[in-house]
């Protein structure tokens, strides 16, 4: 009797077909859960675990066909010849996996493939990330006309600022967002690097008095949409959309705004269209003086100027025009781009407008703190209005390291080194914050903090030649030389802006006792050498006579110091350059054998910027008087004034370790009072490479 064939499902039942699809379909889920783990502990991006996802998928096809090749063969297992070849399909993908994950890793940071493609950005712990967190990346210019780049940047600028006005939100700066493309693929890859759990990415259109503003809210863990909306607006009515947009973001990251928090962020500046324009671009070509990439600072720095004038004067009324417009002016004063009398004015009468029309506006506080700080040096001045300015921005990280600065210029700089921290954390792709900490561990001679800050701004970004240059001062000043030459030797010949480079290189030599080197470095320097942290020139001429000096050629160096003297007293007529041409006159004179004239001028230079106003650039005052009067027989108070020194934060002009070995100080090495000082504040000095305590 012929037994019925069995049914479909039999045979599936036969061959365990279910059991394999339930077997296959756990592995796979236990898999994807395990690369997750490792993708969010690597960084790697989303598209990683697609295609791996679609990999399984295609598998499953597969797995079923060879389960029913075996049930047919009557066997449910697999032979050693498919398991080598699982092996190898398994060992060749973990390759492949693993090469992606490097070169993932190499590539995570925009600019990293175009500066050091070796390069690895640190990524924050996902725990460590707080949910009410945000990054704004640059809005995409969709616009025909490419001249309208200055709106889609303002429009993300501006909502960025809203953001960063509620107190609940941490929110990212925008020097670190804008090192990202508007809609890159590896989000999640970009919130471990900033810190943060969502992303807003937007685009502008605007074409003639027409403007689309799309936007969309993102966790970047999940690369689900936690909220999109789009404004059609025209150029009459798109006041307060950033405002709109900051509190929609607000309630979906379920944020508290205070009352002073949601007077901020609904706040209108102008209802002006022609203002509201010309404020827009003005913001634009500050923030291209703001990160050198400006071919011509002085043209772009008058055109802002030119442009923000108009727009206040389509709206007297615009208190947040008047603010950027002192806040761009006192910046043309203090980097030396526009040092006229007008300025300064222009800055104080721009400040007191804003703050006259909005006295609780916190940009307005913020310029006249800067105006304070960069135009008269008055610190304290300058931390009362930063202070205000912070309480209104709690987010803005630009406020927050300006209180930093100041308290360095205070000569405290371990209170400033806290506020620098924090500024960092909200601008962690910011390469100047880590140096400035660096700067500030080294002027209180903690060179060892200092080297591991500088590494860390380097690894942000690893084309940064001041940063390898600071390194290598404090380095020289910790007494390791043979570091302090490596490192400049890694510095390539061409960047050397103003013969910095140069400068330092030649101190290097000289203080090695080697003239020859030291003339050879500055062979082809310009007439004029741009010292670094007070932004002061050298003359040629003085460091010509120095090196002619050290080798007992005394005719050429008397020529040569001639030479500086002529061209210094060109500079001591500007009110600008006086004081540090009167401070490099007193080493010519020293250098020509004019003791009295030396400690004229170099006592001039003291009187007029003392350290009691300015610790930091004070001290370079200080530091080139006791250099004078070591040179023409004053040991007494050249001794004096090397203990004040020694007794502030200035750590960048002398150190224990250089005292030892400049010869500089050879004419005091045998008074017993400099051989106490020595050992008096060796003692509280680290030995190169030795940690001098915590950093902060």
């Amino acid at each position: 009797m012929n037994e019925t064939a069995p049914g479909f499902f039999a045979r599936l039942k036969q061959r365990k077909l279910v059991q394999w699809a339930l077997a296959y379909v756990a592995f796979a889920f236990a898999l994807l859960q395990g690369v997750d783990i490792v993708a969010q502990r690597f960084a790697w991006p989303d598209q990683l675990e697609r295609i791996l996802i679609l990999a399984l998928a295609i598998g499953f096809f597969f797995a079923i066909v060879l389960a029913w090749y075996h049930g047919e063969r009557g066997a449910q297992r697999v032979t050693g010849t498919e398991l080598l070849i699982l092996a190898l399909l398994l060992a060749t993908g973990g390759g492949l996996l693993w090469r992606f994950e490097r070169t993932t890793s190499a590539t995570s940071s925009p600019d990293a493939a175009q500066r050091n493609p070796g390069a690895i950005l640190p990524m924050t712990p996902i725990a460590a990330i707080p949910a009410k967190s945000i990054a704004v990346l640059p809005f995409e210019n969709l616009s025909g006309d490419k001249d309208n780049a200055y709106f889609a940047d303002g429009m993300q600028d501006l909502i960025l600022t809203k953001l960063a006005d509620i107190g609940d939100l941490k929110v990212i700066s925008r020097t670190s967002t804008a090192k990202y493309e508007s809609r890159p693929d590896n989000l999640k890859t970009i919130a471990r690097q900033l810190g943060v759990a969502t992303i807003l990415e937007g685009s502008v259109q605007k074409a003639g008095n027409q403007v689309l503003i799309n936007v969309q809210l993102i966790d970047a863990h999940s690369d689900n949409h936690l909220w999109a909306e789009s404004y059609t607006r025209t150029l009459d009515n798109i006041f307060g959309v950033e405002g709109e947009v900051a509190q929609k973001v607000a309630d979906a990251l379920k944020a508290k705004l205070s009352p002073a928090d949601t007077a901020r962020v609904t706040a209108i500046p102008t209802r002006n269209p022609e203002a509201y324009d010309l404020f827009l671009q003005g913001r634009y070509l500050f923030q291209q003086l703001q990160t050198a990439s400006a071919r011509d600072p002085i043209a772009v720095g008058k055109e802002a100027t030119d442009v923000y004038v108009r727009a206040v004067a389509a709206d007297p009324q615009f208190a947040l025009a008047y603010a950027q417009l002192s806040y761009l002016r006192s910046y043309l004063h203090w980097y030396g781009i526009d040092r006229s009398a007008a300025v300064v004015d222009g800055a104080r009468d721009a400040a007191e407008r804003a703050l006259a029309l909005q006295p609780d506006l916190p940009e307005a506080h913020l310029a006249m703190g800067y105006f304070h700080y960069w135009c008269h040096r008055d610190y304290a001045a300058a931390l009362r209005e930063f202070d205000i300015a912070r309480a209104g921005m709690p987010n803005n990280a630009e406020v927050i390291a300006a209180i930093g600065y100041v308290h360095r210029r205070q000569g405290v700089p371990d209170m400033g080194i806290p506020e620098m921290q924090q500024a960092s954390v909200l601008d962690p792709r910011d390469s100047t914050l880590p140096r400035e900490i660096a700067n500030s561990y080294a002027s209180m001679r903690r060179y060892a903090d200092a080297d591991a800050a500088y590494a860390r701004s380097l690894a942000i970004f690893p084309g940064d030649t001041e940063a390898r240059v600071q390194r290598a001062t404090s380095m020289m000043f910790s007494g390791d030389l043979p570091t302090a030459e490596r490192m400049l030797a890694a510095v390539p010949a061409d960047m050397d802006p103003q013969a910095s480079v140069s400068l330092l290189r030649f101190r290097l030599a000289m203080i090695q006792r080697k003239p020859d080197a030291a003339l050879a470095v500055i062979a082809h320097a310009p007439d004029w050498l741009m010292t670094r942290w007070e932004h002061s020139v050298a003359p040629l001429g003085l460091l010509r006579g120095q090196a002619f000096a050290m080798k007992g050629e005394t005719d050429l160096a008397r020529a040569a110091f001639l030479q500086a003297e002529q061209a210094l007293h060109t500079e001591i007529q500007d009110p600008e350059t006086a004081i540090d041409a009167s401070s490099y006159l007193g080493l010519v004179y020293a250098g020509l054998g004019e003791k009295q004239a030396a400690l004229k001028a170099a006592r001039s230079a003291v009187d007029r910027l003392p350290m009691s106003r300015d610790p930091i650039v004070g001290a370079f005052q200080l530091e080139r008087m006791a250099r004078v009067e070591a040179q023409v027989g004053e040991t007494g108070s050249a001794i004096d004034h090397l203990r004040q020194l020694l007794d502030s934060a200035s750590g960048e002009t002398v150190s224990v370790a250089t005292l030892r070995i400049d010869p500089v100080w050879d004419p005091l090495r045998k008074d017993p009072r400099f051989q106490a000082l020595l050992k008096k504040y060796a003692k509280d000095e680290p030995a190169p490479g030795v940690r001098a305590g915590a950093s902060h």
